[in-house]
């Protein structure tokens, strides 16, 4: 089953990378949720999460994911990720991050919990002040 997950969390980002949200929302059960730890967003059902990845592809046009590694276990499993773009919009957190224009990449990592070879919870954690330094908006060395 391992092996499976993995395939399908790669197949999975190869669609966010490639921004199509009918692809992307298709790996998610209907009751799934999506947590963004560091913005506090927390995405209830397929319809919620579809919302989610559109304003993530409004917000950074050119957003792609690239995977350093997975580790998985029978339905849960862990992703390690860098997440780089352009921060070109405040659509998810309702301009209380204005868009500064800049690129970003910043390291992350999703936990995934499985049923029946569909998401049906992802966690994702990613460093919030690393973020916004690296756009401009807080002082501080960017990492």
């Amino acid at each position: 089953m391992a092996t499976n997950i993995k395939k399908i969390l790669t197949t999975y980002k190869i669609a966010c990378n490639s921004h199509d949200l009918d692809k992307t929302s298709s790996f998610f059960a209907d009751d799934c949720i999506l947590e963004d730890v560091a913005l506090g967003i927390v995405s209830n059902g397929k319809e919620a999460v579809t919302s989610f990845y559109i304003a993530m592809f409004t917000d950074f046009p050119d957003l792609k994911f690239e995977i350093k590694s997975i580790f998985a276990v029978g339905d849960l499993s862990v992703m390690v990720w860098v997440m780089a773009g352009t921060h070109t919009h405040s659509t998810l957190t309702k301009n209380s991050i204005p868009a500064t224009g800049k690129t970003f990449a910043v390291r992350g990592t999703s936990v995934y919990q499985f049923n029946k070879g569909k998401l049906t919870k992802e966690t994702a954690y990613y460093n919030l002040m690393t973020f916004l330094q690296q756009v401009g908006l807080m002082p501080g060395q960017p990492k």
